[in-house]
C-alpha cells in the first residue's frame, strides 16, 4: 500500500511540475538549425517533399517571385497552398533569419 501511495505522490507532483513549470522556448540563434528544426522536414537540401516543383532552388524561387527574403518571409509568415504559416511559432526576426538562410542557400545550390 506504502508503494502505491509513493507512485501515486511521484506522478502527482510530476503533473504539478509539469503545469507549474512548462518548458521554456529556448531562442534559436543558430539558422541552419532553425531551418532544420522547423523547414526541414518538406525542405530537406532545398527539395519539397510534397509538391517536387515548388523546391527552395534558385530557379523555382525566381520562377514563383520568391527571390527575396521580403517575400520569402511573407510566405514563411502566413503560409501558402500546403505550406503552414509560421507566425505562431516563430519571432519576426526568426522569420527573416530563416528566409535569409534559404535565399543564401539557394544562390549556393544548397550546399
Amino acid at each position: 500500500m506504502n508503494k502505491l501511495i509513493t507512485i501515486l505522490l511521484l506522478a502527482i507532483a510530476i503533473f504539478c511540475s509539469a503545469i507549474a513549470f512548462p518548458a521554456l522556448a529556448v531562442p534559436t540563434t543558430d539558422t541552419a538549425a532553425l531551418f532544420t528544426n522547423n523547414c526541414a522536414g518538406c525542405h530537406i537540401n532545398g527539395g519539397n517533399i510534397v509538391r517536387r516543383g515548388k523546391n527552395l532552388k534558385e530557379k523555382a524561387l525566381k520562377k514563383y517571385g520568391i527571390d527575396s527574403v521580403e517575400a520569402i518571409s511573407q510566405l514563411v509568415t502566413n503560409g501558402k497552398n500546403a505550406m503552414p504559416a509560421y507566425k505562431d511559432r516563430l519571432t519576426e526576426q526568426q522569420i527573416v533569419d530563416v528566409s535569409t538562410y534559404v535565399l543564401e542557400q539557394a544562390q549556393k545550390g544548397w550546399q
